[in-house]
């Protein structure tokens, strides 16, 4: 009988999020401060969440910019990326898919569920650094600002290592 270690661990669940890449007229990439578990503790991210039951990803792109943001998504334009993550640990596979987008309005957050406790807009730089700790987030990011290629797609294995682009 094989070790219960060598056997594949079945998924607790899989996420689908939905993820905005806008930019302002100077370029700069807009990201918002979340503090899910309300300890004080932020990780920035691209505007984006969840797609709930029943809803397009353009429409959960659309829904999550207005409520972390209050910009109005005029278009979503193009898949800049996806990035999968396996996180063995949580038993959970995220998949994110961002999206470039035009927009319209003034930043004014609203996030009913009271994790977003900042949206602004940031240089290349400053997304580097605010991302620098969540490699699922910032190498994808950051490779699509530089070289502007659309539809990669990374693979990882956790919230901490480098990942793999396909």
């Amino acid at each position: 009988m094989k070790n219960s270690a060598d056997r594949p661990r079945t998924l607790r669940r899989e996420l689908l999020v939905a993820a905005a890449i806008l930019q302002d007229a100077r370029g700069r990439v807009l990201l918002v401060a979340n503090d899910w578990g309300r300890r004080g503790r932020v990780r920035y991210t691209l505007p984006g969440g969840m797609v709930e039951p029943g809803e397009t990803i353009p429409d959960a792109l659309v829904r999550e910019v207005r409520e972390e943001t209050g910009l109005a998504v005029r278009s979503v334009d193009q898949l800049a990326y996806v990035a999968q993550v396996e996180d063995r640990r949580k038993r959970e596979r995220t998949i994110a898919m961002a999206f470039t987008a035009s927009w319209d309005g003034l930043l004014n957050p609203r996030d009913p569920d009271g994790h977003i406790v900042e949206a602004r807009f940031f240089d290349a730089e400053e997304v580097a650094e605010r991302l620098s700790t969540h490699l699922p987030l910032a190498e994808p990011l950051l490779h699509y600002l530089e070289t502007h290629e659309v539809g990669r797609f990374y693979a990882y294995t956790s919230w901490s290592t480098p990942g793999q682009p396909i």
